[in-house]
């Protein structure tokens, strides 16, 4: 199965610097690591964990659906 994953450089006082939060939009989970390869492992850690943990319990998995991506941008007036 293939999966979609979205990458976002943490930037909070409280984690060390370089990590990225991981998020797999379809399947509503989100993980992190150190730099882009270290979130990319830690989210397929998950994402298997996940689909291990639903078919020990007969829960349908959920495949990967159309999505997009894009990026908004507002004005900085509106944080003024």
């Amino acid at each position: 199965m293939i999966y979609t994953v979205v990458y976002e450089k943490i930037i909070d006082p409280n984690f060390p610097e370089g990590y990225y939060y991981a998020h797999i939009p379809t399947l509503d989970l989100t993980t992190n690591g150190y730099g882009i390869d270290g979130a990319k492992k830690a989210a397929f850690d998950l994402v298997k964990l996940s689909i291990e943990e639903k078919k020990a319990n007969g829960e349908q998995i959920i495949g990967e659906v159309e999505s997009f991506s894009s990026t908004i941008e507002l004005e900085d007036a509106l944080f003024g």
